[in-house]
């Protein structure tokens, strides 16, 4: 007789093992008609799924974030049949959900098209339309293995051999198609809708390993309705309009090259954006009371493997040897013997050196020391990513040695600090999470328990709102997360501050307490922009391209009606620069409307145009950057205006 508890505290008896569907017909009919799962004490399952123990439940529907996950995850069901139905000889894999949709990886000889996806997305369609109903089997192994190597599922086949021998294997059917599956799904393929589309085609190895056959993947996405749908095809056709690395080539602000893969060019125009961002958050910094060091690039592997990065990230470090012949000629080689050094991957072991230099005094605490420090990560060369990731990249990291009784201070400043820095930089939608205790993990309960304690109470003294997100801490420490929300609605991971209680034990950090007592500091890893290189690349998408004056690489263009203008433009150019401001002169022989829509391409913020008249009245005509409007300003006006704009955030 199992009591179930609802969200909302209410109890309700069943005399009977009690289903989702049979829970949520208890509760009222349109709730019925509306619940496609339920979750029995957190875990997700099918409706038809039944607890004979007292649980706490909740009914799930379309609505809910957990009701678009199963209508993605039947939504790459309903491709894999659709595509059997269309194609017979196609043999299915596996099809995952992920991040705005979902993939299914399909072995057959002749290569899909994309041409082929109206046809597709037509048969998905009729099988939402027949309202399929889903079932669930569970069948013996050998039999499951046997059925599906019958039908010449061998990868089926495989995957049911290689699971654990207590595993039970799941079939589920839609209609009379089935696919290997843990579930769980929609009551039917009427609940998945069709406000689904197939998007882009791709080359994958069965199980990511190289050696094995290349199948075809075909990715598509899924939404609760149409609406949400065009909404996402909408965003994509703004992030590819946006794209840092098409505005790079157009702006002229970097380049990549296959010589140097995953390192940045930096042409002048990206390159004063970097050191304008850089000076901007080193004056924040110095307000905040943090002292800047640096530290070398190549540190011996001795370091690496005391501090504990050796065995857990040496993969992922570019290495050499400490020594080489003193002359290189043919058949010449590095003595396998000798010590290897690292470029550094991260900051952290580095400053700790800095600190263990003399004697600390709890008096010296807490100790803010920040770098702008160059690191080098080995990334594999399909991970790279534009700007976005890269093997180079230089971060805007800090780390705070501070004792136990100082961390919720510590907290809170560098919260005050963070959420300053993304409400100068435009960024209004930031979102605070706690990453929490992973399952795999050092230390105690207790020890976790304070260290997620004083985080968290740091945040709620401090007024912030958070979420939590169990399980994502690093294995010796909780940590908080900055998302920030752009323009166009996607979600970037960029600040954080991680507690680190391990490191300084392990590189022999100590501070004499007030007793006399030799003491570990804790340490606290904290970022705000990430790395310079990718804040840049979300910046350029933010504003795309449309930088805030201050930070643009050219904060206005002087140019000509006529050459009759020349001399009055190129004072005009030179008075705004002895100002200050970034301003380029164009007295090209051009039509003023090809000089001003290059100008825009550009993304120069304000466009300055002289012709006879101006001169004489010594005034401008003014054209921003998306206007079209035109105003004439006096010299000193626009001077003026230009000046109070240019200004960054922090020093208005």
């Amino acid at each position: 007789m199992p009591t179930i508890t609802l969200p909302d505290g209410a109890e309700r008896q069943f005399a009977e093992p009690v289903s989702g569907a049979e829970l949520a017909a208890d509760i009222s009919k349109s709730l019925a008609k509306k619940a496609v799962a339920w979750k029995v004490d957190g875990e997700l399952y099918d409706l038809d799924h039944k607890t004979e123990e007292d649980a706490a439940a909740a009914i799930v529907t379309r609505d809910d974030p957990e009701g678009l996950d199963l209508i993605r995850h039947d939504a790459a069901h309903l491709l894999a049949q659709a595509v059997q139905a269309l194609y017979p000889d196609t043999q299915v894999t596996i099809g995952p959900v992920i991040e705005d949709g979902f993939y299914y990886d399909f072995a057959r000889e002749e290569p899909f098209s994309t041409e082929d996806f109206e046809r597709i997305e037509r048969k998905m369609q009729e099988l939402v339309d027949a309202d399929l109903p889903t079932r669930k089997e569970v069948w013996p192994r050998a039999e499951a293995i046997a059925r599906f190597e019958a039908l010449g599922e061998h990868y089926k086949a495989e995957l049911i051999k290689d699971l654990p021998e207590d595993e039970e294997i799941k079939v589920y059917h839609h209609g009379e198609w089935y696919d290997l599956c843990r579930g769980p799904h929609l009551p039917s393929t009427k609940h998945i809708g069709k406000a689904f589309k197939l998007m882009k085609l791709a080359g994958a190895y069965w199980r990511g390993d190289h050696r094995n056959a290349v199948l075809q993947r075909v990715y598509g996405t899924a939404w609760t309705n149409e609406k949400e749908l065009k909404q996402y095809l909408h965003r994509l056709e703004e992030a590819e309009k946006r794209d840092h690395r098409k505005l790079g080539r157009e702006m002229d602000l970097f380049h990549l090259q296959e010589e140097a893969h995953g390192s940045v060019f930096w042409h002048p125009n990206g390159y004063t954006m970097w050191l304008e961002l850089e000076a901007y958050i080193r004056r924040k910094l110095s307000k905040y009371g943090y002292v800047e060091v640096k530290t070398p690039q190549l540190i011996d592997a001795k370091l690496w493997e005391k501090s504990g990065h050796w065995g857990k990230y040496s993969q992922n470090m570019f290495v050499v040897p400490d020594d080489v012949p003193d002359t290189v000629s043919d058949g010449a080689v590095f003595d396998p013997e000798a010590k290897l050094m690292a470029i550094k991957p991260m900051n952290c072991p580095a400053h700790v050196q800095v600190f263990n230099q003399g004697i600390k005094s709890y008096r010296d605490l807490p100790l803010r020391m920040a770098e702008f420090g160059c690191c080098h990560r080995n990334e594999p060369h399909g991970a790279l990513h534009g700007i976005m990731r890269v093997r180079q990249f230089t971060q805007d990291d800090a780390h705070i040695f501070c004792r136990w009784d100082q961390i919720a201070e510590e907290t809170k400043k560098f919260c005050a600090l963070a959420s300053s820095v993304y409400e100068d930089l435009g960024f209004e939608d930031v979102r605070i999470a706690l990453a929490t205790r992973p399952e795999m993990r050092i230390g105690t309960d207790e020890e976790w328990d304070r260290m997620e304690k004083v985080l968290a109470d740091a945040l709620t003294e401090a007024g912030l709102e958070y979420e939590v997100l169990a399980g994502e801490g690093a294995f010796y420490a909780p940590k908080l997360e900055y998302h920030l929300r752009d323009a166009i609605g996607r979600s970037w991971q960029c600040g954080t501050l991680q507690l680190d209680p391990l490191l300084p034990e392990r590189l022999g950090a100590s501070y004499v307490d007030e007793d006399g007592s030799k003491k570990r500091p804790v340490m606290l890893h904290r970022a705000i922009l990430g790395s310079m290189e990718r804040f840049l690349g979300i910046l350029i998408e933010n504003h795309a391209g449309r930088m805030p004056l201050w930070l643009a690489p050219t904060q206005a263009v002087v140019t000509t009606i006529t050459s009759d203008a020349d001399g009055y433009a190129q004072e005009v150019a030179d008075t705004l620069e002895a100002a200050g401001l970034r301003v380029k002169a164009d007295l090209r022989n051009e039509k003023i409307n090809y000089k001003v829509r290059e100008h825009s391409n550009a993304k120069v913020p304000a466009i300055l145009v002289c012709g006879a008249r101006e001169a004489e009245e010594r005034t401008v005509s003014v054209r921003r950057l998306g206007s079209k409007e035109t105003r004439t300003v006096s010299l000193d006006d626009i001077k003026a205006s230009l000046l109070e704009e240019a200004t960054a955030p922090d020093l208005r």
